[in-house]
């Protein structure tokens, strides 16, 4: 089966049934989603990283994770997937870069490179985003991005200002 990384990031909570849920919680939901789907087995999950916003206008800090993935879903499908969560999540597309509920990324599909214009695999500027590879090296810190280097080194030519690894 192949296997997939997925970026998951939350800034934004929400209401839901009358309980609000933080991004963490966002997170978790999504993780939980993700586990109960029968096409994909849920390997390992990052620990979770607050980290600044990157984005127009004022901001709260975002919550970070990355999971590990085997799946028999296709890249495609597995993108489908991934936004019907967010969508069900309170996902809305209004500002390319804005504050939102839940944003869940197919980092990695096994070592395909693919850019097509759906799908952008690896993920665009996967190797200059700490947000990203801090996860990543919390999973494993010798995955190799195609193309490039080794997620350890990628992060080690990032500023690594303003991500803090939460406790477990």
């Amino acid at each position: 089966m192949p296997e997939a990384y997925i970026g998951l990031g939350s800034n934004l909570g929400r209401e839901h049934e009358g309980i609000y849920e933080s991004p963490q919680t966002q997170l978790d939901t999504a993780l939980k989603k993700i586990a109960q789907q029968p096409q994909i087995n849920l390997i390992k999950v990052s620990s979770f990283f607050r980290t600044n916003a990157i984005g127009p206008g004022e901001q709260p800090d975002y919550i970070n994770a990355a999971a590990k993935v085997k799946t028999s879903l296709s890249a495609h499908q597995l993108l489908d997937f991934l936004q019907l969560l967010e969508n069900r999540q309170g996902r809305i597309r209004t500002l390319r870069w804005g504050a939102r509920t839940l944003d869940l990324d197919i980092l990695l599909y096994d070592q395909i490179v693919e850019n097509s214009e759906r799908l952008t695999i690896p993920h665009p500027r996967l190797h200059e985003r700490a947000f990203v590879l801090a996860p990543l090296v919390d999973l494993d810190p010798q995955l190799a991005i195609p193309n490039r280097e080794n997620v350890s080194r990628l992060l080690a030519s990032c500023s690594l200002q303003g991500v803090v690894k939460l406790p477990d």
